[in-house]
């Protein structure tokens, strides 16, 4: 990320998506995957490489095109939020 929006000088240097978006990519993406292949499975009984040829590119693909739109939400909530990394000590 840039330091600060160019069009407006917001400062970015106090956001950090993290691990976050990609945590949520593996978890939706696994859980779809995994679903659809075991249908699959069950109900048509393809050889193994049919399976390859299937799931490998959709994992591969839908993590590549969904992890820039999470990241961008994920930096949006922590703006409207005014979430931080910074600990306040009382």
């Amino acid at each position: 990320m840039r330091q600060e929006c160019p069009a407006c000088g917001l400062d970015y240097s106090r956001v950090d998506s993290g691990d976050g978006p990609a945590v949520l990519i593996i978890l939706i993406l696994g859980f779809v995957v995994v679903g659809l292949a075991l249908w699959v499975e069950v109900r048509f009984e393809p050889p193994m490489w049919v399976h390859l040829l299937l799931w490998i590119p959709l994992i591969i693909v839908g993590s590549f095109g969904m992890l820039r739109p999470f990241k961008a939400v994920l930096i949006a909530l922590q703006y409207r939020h005014k979430a931080s990394q910074e600990i306040e000590l009382d």
